[in-house]
C-alpha cells in the first residue's frame, strides 16, 4: 500500500511517501519538501496571517497533485507548533478543508513527543531497554522515555530554534549577552522536566530525531547522508560543547558552508545547538545516536496499527 504523510511544520512543509503494509517495515519512495516557514507569516506573534494561509494552501495543492501522481491510495496530514499556536489556527485548517478535501490532524506536543518515540523503539527494537528520545523542532522541544512502545513521560517545551532565534536573537551572530541570556532561559526550562522523566529510571539508549540534531551530528563529524539510513551517526556531547560556543560567533554564511547544514537551517543552529548541549547536559548524555526516523514514521506506523488484519 502507497502512504502519503503530509507534515505541516513550523519550517517546512514535507510530503513523504512511503510503501508500507501492516507488519512489513515501511520503506521510503519519495520526499517533497517546501520551506515555507509558516512561523514567520505570523502576525503579532499569534495571528497566522493572510498571505501566510494563501502560501498554505498553495504548498498543500501542490503536495496534493504530487501524491497523486505518486500513486498515493491514502493520505495522512497534520500540522504541529505554528498552526497549533496560531490563534486561527482552526480557521485557516476549516478553510483549507473545504478548498482541498483534506482535513488536517492538529497534534499535541505530547503527540509529536509520542509519536516520535514509537518510531524510534521500532527503528531500534527492545533490545535498546528504556528510551530516552530528544527531538528539536522549529517551534518545540520534546522529550519522552520508556521502555515500552507508548512512552512512560511525553514532554514538550516551547524551545524550537526556530521560536527562540526569532524571539531572543536581535542580530546575525548574536550578541554575547543574548546568547547567556538564552542558555540560562534553556537551561531554566529543561531542568525543570528532568525530575518528571529520570524518575522513571535513567535510559539505556538516548536517541535524537530532527533535522536540528542530524545537522549538529553531521558537523560534529558524523557520516553524511549519502552514506545510507542504516550508517550509525552519533553525536557526543564533548564534541557538541564545542560546536555550541563556535556556532553562535559565525555569521549565517560561514554557518551554511559547514558540512551538512543547509541554507534555510543555519540561521537557527546556533539556538538549536543551545537547546542540544542544554538537554544532553541536564539529562547526563554523553553520546546521542541519531534515528533515522521520526514523527512522520510514527504517524504512518500508528496508521499500519489500526488496519484490519486480512
Amino acid at each position: 500500500m502507497r502512504l502519503g504523510v503530509l507534515d505541516i511544520g513550523s519550517n517546512t512543509v514535507h510530503l513523504l511517501v512511503m510503501d508500507a503494509h501492516r507488519g512489513a517495515r515501511p520503506l521510503p519512495a519519495y520526499s517533497h519538501k517546501v520551506e515555507l516557514r509558516l512561523a514567520e507569516h505570523m502576525e503579532d506573534g499569534e495571528r497566522l496571517s493572510a498571505q501566510g494561509a494563501a502560501r498554505l494552501r498553495e504548498t498543500v495543492e501542490e503536495a496534493l497533485r504530487i501524491a497523486e501522481d505518486k500513486g498515493v491510495e491514502d493520505l495522512m496530514a497534520f500540522a504541529t507548533s505554528a498552526i497549533r499556536e496560531a490563534v486561527n489556527g482552526e480557521e485557516v485548517l476549516a478553510r483549507l478543508q473545504v478548498d482541498t478535501g483534506v482535513g488536517i490532524e492538529v497534534l499535541s506536543g505530547q503527540d509529536e513527543a509520542r509519536l516520535t518515540f514509537l518510531a524510534v523503539r521500532r527503528w531500534f527494537g527492545w533490545s535498546s531497554g528504556r528510551l530516552l528520545v530528544l527531538d528539536i523542532g522549529g517551534g518545540s522541544l520534546e522529550i519522552a522515555s520508556g521502555i515500552d512502545e507508548q512512552p512512560d513521560v511525553a514532554v514538550s517545551l516551547p524551545l524550537g530554534a526556530g521560536r527562540l532565534t526569532r524571539g531572543r536573537f536581535t542580530a546575525d551572530p548574536p550578541p554575547a549577552e543574548e546568547v547567556r541570556t538564552l542558555r540560562k532561559h534553556v537551561r531554566a526550562e529543561i531542568a525543570r522536566t528532568v525530575g518528571a522523566v529520570l524518575r522513571y529510571g535513567q535510559a539505556d539508549h538516548a536517541v535524537a530525531t530532527s533535522k536540528t540534531f542530524k545537522q549538529l551530528a553531521r558537523i560534529a563529524g558524523a557520516a553524511p547522508t549519502i552514506e545510507g539510513p542504516n550508517t550509525r551517526r552519533v553525536l557526543r556531547h564533548a564534541d557538541l560543547v564545542g560546536w555550541t560556543g563556535r556556532l553562535a560567533t559565525m555569521g549565517v554564511r560561514e554557518r551554511a558552508a559547514l558540512p551538512g547544514v543547509s541554507e534555510g537551517r543555519a540561521p537557527q543552529l546556533p539556538a538549536g545547538a543551545i537547546v542540544a548541549d542544554a538537554t544532553m547536559d541536564l539529562f547526563g548524555v554523553a553520546e546521542l545516536e541519531v534515528c533515522p526516523w521520526a514523527l512522520r514514521e510514527g504517524v504512518i506506523l500508528r496508521r499500519l496499527d489500526a488496519m484490519p488484519e486480512r
